[in-house]
């Protein structure tokens, strides 16, 4: 699948299967949607009503309202990929979400999974 591709997913889809992944795992859709929240600037109201929206999975990101400064700290993989090096921007904002919550449905504690800056 292109990253046009992808970007073209519905985003009610998406989300879908990112609170499906995480509910089968023992977490809440509240908890899901804080992790969305916190990356994206969006309300849980916000993200409900885009849930029920046409909106696709690249203008959800491209027109979030505030994307989390502290976003650079999500690191590692997710389906073999180092979210960190991912070249494409939009991709790149994409497989962090994914990231976090591969984090939440491992049972990470949410304190965790909402990156803060490491102590200098």
């Amino acid at each position: 699948m292109t990253h046009e591709q992808v970007y073209r997913m519905s985003f009610a889809k998406i989300y879908a299967l990112l609170m499906a992944k995480a509910v089968k795992k023992g977490r809440s859709e509240a908890e899901v949607d804080r992790v969305i929240a916190w990356l994206t600037g969006y309300s849980a109201e916000q993200l409900h009503q885009l849930a029920q929206s046409e909106v696709d999975y690249g203008s959800f990101f491209t027109q979030a309202p505030a994307l989390h400064p502290h976003r650079q700290y999500i690191t590692g993989t997710v389906c073999g990929v180092r979210v960190e090096t991912v070249e494409d921007p939009l991709m790149r904002e994409m497989r962090r979400l994914d990231k976090l919550i591969d984090e939440l449905a491992k049972g990470r504690p949410l304190e965790r999974i909402l990156r803060t800056p490491p102590a200098s």
